[in-house]
């Protein structure tokens, strides 16, 4: 039972009272919502942290659509990957009926569709992820990543095209990435750039391998075999798997995001709970070295 905005008979009376649709009231209840290509995972993003993605590849447009339109009635967004022109112009139709005055936002390159409906508000984390390509054939793996960290709430930057043919590329950048929080590295060929990065930086560095190259181990597998050998310490994924990075970077952020809020709750505490002591007047009690 996943009624989480209230009771089974609030929702029912929503429901009977025209106020909300069948897909939600299934969400509140169930945690899915039923269309006609499948179950959409509503209570993914409570649960999990992650918000639920529909994958376009191997799908309708049709299919697309419908769960795309499920996921936005349900919880307020929809995001999907893989999508190519049909599909984004199937989901543009069914979210203009549904909600028109919902945005919708179809990057070509990434190949992603982002809708938010009126008023919905993402997460946002005190956290930074930064997306670093090896070329520009990396980017867009890379950019599927970096809208998945987004919508999740992270503060995403991107550093593009500073692959190790030339390694001054990344020294001249090493200092922005070395800001991140969590770094996202996505690279082709023999996939080396995950393994100089994360020789560089003290966050933990997520390596996407691309299926990008020439021949033999030119469809990605040189990159994962470089990464997964790495001798240095980086968490690998499956070639072009930039969903999957994407989420378990946005997973990490949220833990340091609530790490950083449990340290400013404890601060906050500290001032409000204080020595009385330490506001008494005397030379010893207004010291701030403590002598």
């Amino acid at each position: 039972m996943c009624d989480t905005n209230g009771t089974v008979r609030d929702t029912l009376e929503s429901l009977a009272a025209g106020e909300i649709g069948v897909s939600e009231a299934e969400s509140r209840i169930s945690g899915y919502a039923t269309a006609a290509a499948g179950r959409f995972d509503a209570d993914r993003e409570r649960r999990r942290g992650i918000p639920e993605a529909v994958l376009a590849e191997g799908k309708l447009p049709a299919e697309t659509a419908a769960l795309a339109a499920t996921a936005l009635e349900t919880t307020g967004r929809a995001l999907v990957t893989r999508a190519g022109p049909e599909d984004a112009a199937a989901v543009r139709e069914a979210v203009a009926e549904a909600a028109p005055t919902a945005s919708v936002d179809h990057d070509e390159r990434t190949r992603t569709i982002v809708v938010h409906a009126e008023g919905f508000e993402p997460p946002a984390l005190d956290a930074t992820v930064t997306v670093v390509t090896a070329g520009t054939v990396d980017a867009p793996v890379a950019g599927e990543a970096a809208v998945v960290a987004r919508e999740i709430g992270a503060d995403v930057d991107r550093v593009d095209d500073v692959g190790v043919a030339n390694i001054d590329r990344v020294l001249d950048r090493i200092d922005r990435i070395r800001a991140a929080d969590v770094v996202v590295v996505a690279a082709g060929r023999e996939g080396a750039l995950p393994t100089v990065v994360a020789g560089l930086v003290a966050a933990p560095v997520i390596a996407i391998p691309v299926a990008s190259g020439y021949g033999e181990g030119g469809a990605g597998e040189a990159a994962l075999y470089g990464a997964l050998q790495s001798c240095t310490v980086l968490t690998t994924v499956n070639v072009d798997a930039g969903f999957v990075a994407g989420a378990q970077a946005g997973l990490i952020a949220g833990a340091i995001d609530g790490a950083r809020g449990s340290d400013r709750n404890r601060s906050e505490e500290g001032l409000n709970h204080s020595d009385p002591d330490r506001t008494r007047s005397g030379p010893d009690r207004t010291r701030s070295d403590g002598k």
